[in-house]
């Protein structure tokens, strides 16, 4: 029968101990810099999209139309739409107005940017949101979209039903 002198368990105890401190030490004071840096606000604020006078254009019968809006990010990211949804619509793509040759033409767009304490204007000239086979509408009425942002998430707003060439 072997016997033990004391502290020689403990000994194993004590350097696991000491081999975890470390690590242990590194993680805190990563995690205290991190903490004081966001707390400072040197980390910026989030990409924040506000939707401001968000309208669609009065179809003729069932044509296709167009919705228009004014995206800000109040943020210090940059952000992008990336999609538009209309759950009472066929479906909703972004889509640029583009002059050539004196005719003007759409041509699909994948995503449009809306800078970091910027602005993204839509308008009938230049981007806006094609909607397909859109509910019946008349002027005053609403329209369900669901702006898609990279940074922001989806972002519902309802469209003011105008006449074109005119705001709600």
């Amino acid at each position: 029968m072997k016997t033990q002198l004391p502290g020689r368990a403990a000994r194993p105890v004590v350097a696991t101990a000491r081999a975890a401190l470390v690590p242990v030490l590194a993680c805190a004071v990563a995690l205290g810099g991190l903490c004081a840096w966001t707390a400072s606000g040197a980390a910026g604020r989030p990409a924040a999209i506000e939707v401001e006078d968000p309208r669609v254009l009065l179809p003729f019968g069932t044509d296709d139309t167009a919705a228009f809006f004014r995206l800000r990010n109040d943020g210090d990211v940059d952000d992008e739409l990336v999609g538009v949804d209309a759950p009472t619509a066929g479906r909703a793509m972004l889509s640029r107005t583009v002059v050539e040759n004196g005719a003007g033409s759409m041509r699909m767009v994948p995503s449009a940017p809306v800078p970091a304490g910027g602005t993204l204007e839509m308008s009938p000239h230049g981007l806006d949101v094609m909607v397909s086979s859109p509910p019946r509408l008349r002027l005053g009425d609403r329209l369900p979209l669901t702006l898609r942002f990279r940074e922001s998430g989806p972002v519902k707003v309802e469209a003011v039903v105008v006449r074109p060439g005119s705001r709600p």
